[in-house]
């Protein structure tokens, strides 16, 4: 795990600059405080910071092949890098180290962009061919790891691990991106290639670059395919012996590395199901790592202590209080480089700085709901999507409409329902679980700033990903958009919030091997009437212990509704109904009042709070510049 940056100029007599390409590299020291190199050449110029988890004595980066014709700059993990090294080495290549970086190096002599078909892991990376004077950039298929860029009108090219690097160049001003707001305050964040900040982009999961005398192409290379349905297994038996050896490979894989290794242990099925597979593989206790609140609610220890005592884990916790969460906010704001999306950012930033201490890498259950239906709501919205095709089709409008404004003033459930909403994707499934809906949306953005959104739908995104996927029915469309969107979200979380800490994170459920699978499965190998993740169940089936197995799904729980009632209302106070955060113009000023007092008298908008909390913090630290301590 590494950061990397990088400036390309269009003018090929505009020499970059080693002091602007270092500063680029450092702003992001926490990413790789183990190493740092950069390579100049004429109107090229790339940066690299270390954090040595193959091969640790070598491996120095920017790497070169043998002739020196290209040079890499590279963050990530290629699993199956060994499995090439017999081959290339045969078609005549020299290894210097036994870093996977090389791996990648001499695939891309062979195969040019065709070798990213090869690559099994997490990855963003730059090569530049100092003989065609071009820039290849891509970013792994599920996008665990991170890539921002900015195009200058003139073509030159900005780009790094983190969007700081980018400003740090001095590339752009931070600047707010209107357009991005409605699909910010909707869905945790950005879901296409847009960001908060004007003109800076993200690589899309899947897709590389090519950029050449100020030139660029973008292009896909991969995608989940849902289509045709595996028909070769003809029991549930025989999906569940498939499904379960993939997941094993992909955590076998996962456990490359010359470092410490652990895991971070939640209690809840994804994370036990890999501290299982985990302990058939490795001869030493594995290290597990918890976090939680003194608040009885919101911490998973008890089920956690159950899956580390099953298998001897060597285990440690970490409590946090609600002053030493506050406390670090503004920090991991500046880390994130946008607002946080998830208020889990902050106590996994907690876990990832308790591991850090024991070890180098860890292993999460992260993107699990998303391939196997594992939130609430798929089946929510599938209920609700039936019965609302039925209402449609056997009720006259002119009742409907009746329904419809009774059911509104009554407000509460209803609201969230086919009687008073469309029955359709976007109004029962994006909209209905939007942290800001439309409605809502429609009433907080002030008029100023609607007028300055060209696309008012949050859901512009979301529809936009659908129209991609080859699913033929409902659900499948459902996992492939929050893939595409939400669970992006949570990979940036998980990336930046690890990397804070100086700690590699890997993802055994987003083996894309795996995920393909996944994809193909009958849909009750996922969502079996209400039971979720029906596949995963029934693989760790007399694995698991009962109490883990059968325990209902509590995310990643933190008290913060009650503190912004109680003891921390002074954070409401400062930055969401001060008249420094509500003078901007971006909100309507009546509306946000109305909300906290709503909260504040018992209705619960912890989550809502936590936007424009962290939207506030975000504005005065990176767009103005304030420092924040």
């Amino acid at each position: 795990m590494c950061g990397i940056n990088g400036i390309a100029y269009s003018n090929r007599s505009q020499r970059a600059d080693d002091r602007v390409i270092k500063m680029m590299r450092d702003v992001q020291y926490h990413r790789g405080p183990d190493d740092g190199g950069i390579f100049l050449e004429e109107n090229i110029g790339l940066g690299h910071r270390r954090l040595a988890i193959v091969d640790v004595s070598h491996g120095a980066q920017p790497m070169f092949n043998e002739d020196e014709s290209l040079v890499i700059v590279y963050n990530g993990e290629i699993y199956n890098h060994a499995d090439y090294r017999r081959e290339l080495e045969i078609a005549g290549h020299v290894y210097k180290t036994h870093c996977d970086t090389e791996t990648i190096l001499h695939l891309y002599e062979e195969l040019g962009t065709k070798c990213l078909e090869k690559l099994r892991g997490m990855f963003a990376f730059a090569i530049w061919d100092r003989r065609e004077k071009s820039l290849f950039i891509a970013r792994d298929r599920l996008g665990v790891k991170p890539l921002y860029y900015y195009l200058s009108e003139k073509g030159d090219l900005f780009f790094g691990s983190e969007i700081k690097t980018i400003l740090e160049a001095g590339a752009i001003k931070p600047e707010l991106n209107y357009n991005a707001l409605p699909d910010q305050f909707a869905n945790h964040g950005t879901s296409y290639d847009e960001t908060l900040y004007v003109g800076v982009k993200r690589l899309l999961p899947g897709h590389f670059l090519i950029w050449k005398d100020g030139n660029l192409k973008l292009e896909k290379f991969w995608d989940v395919s849902f289509e045709p349905k595996h028909t070769e297994l003809i029991n549930d038996e025989l999906f569940v012996e498939e499904w379960l050896e993939l997941f094993k490979k992909s955590v076998k894989l996962r456990l490359m590395a010359d470092v410490p290794l652990g895991m971070f242990l939640s209690g809840g099925i994804d994370s036990s199901a890999i501290c299982a597979v985990m302990a058939e593989m490795v001869d030493e206790p594995i290290k597990t790592f918890s976090v939680g609140f003194k608040e009885r609610e919101a911490n998973e220890f008890e089920y956690a202590r159950i899956v580390a005592n099953a298998y001897k884990t060597d285990h440690h916790e970490i409590t946090i209080t609600p002053e030493q969460f506050f406390a670090e906010l503004p920090k991991l704001i500046w880390h994130e480089d946008e607002p946080l999306g998830f208020i889990a950012s902050v106590p996994l930033y907690f876990v990832s700085k308790l591991a850090q201490e024991h070890v180098k890498v860890v292993l999460t259950g992260e993107g699990s709901d998303e391939i196997l239906a594992g939130y609430g709501r798929y089946a929510k919205a599938l209920q609700l999507l039936q019965y609302g095709e039925k209402y449609e089709n056997l009720t006259p409008s002119f009742v409907r409409q009746m329904v419809k404004t009774g059911a509104t003033a009554i407000g509460g459930r209803l609201s969230r329902t086919f009687l008073t909403r469309q029955s359709d994707i976007e109004n029962l499934f994006f909209d209905n679980f939007a942290v800001f809906p439309k409605a809502m949306q429609e009433k907080m953005f002030a008029d100023e700033t609607k007028a300055r959104i060209y696309e008012q739908n949050p859901y512009f995104y979301q529809n936009r990903w659908i129209q991609k996927t080859d699913a033929e029915n409902i659900l499948d469309r459902l996992l492939y958009a929050d893939t595409k969107t939400y669970l992006h979200e949570l990979l940036m979380k998980q990336d930046q919030m690890s990397m804070a800490a100086s700690i590699e994170s890997r993802v055994p459920f987003l083996d894309h091997e795996l995920v393909g699978f996944t994809a193909k499965l009958p849909l009750e190998m996922k969502l079996r009437g209400k039971t979720t993740k029906w596949i995963l169940r029934e693989a760790m089936r007399g694995i698991l212990p009962d109490q883990i197995l059968t325990r209902s799904k509590m995310g990643f729980p933190v008290p913060v509704g009650n503190w912004f009632r109680n003891e921390f209302k002074h954070i409401v106070d400062e930055y969401i109904v001060h008249e420094r955060a509500l003078n901007r113009g971006i909100f309507n000023a009546d509306f946000i009042k109305e909300l906290v007092a709503k909260h504040n008298a018992g209705e619960n908008h912890d989550e809502r709070l936590w936007f424009l909390v962290n939207f506030e913090i975000w504005q005065r630290q990176i767009l103005e510049g304030e420092s924040i301590t």
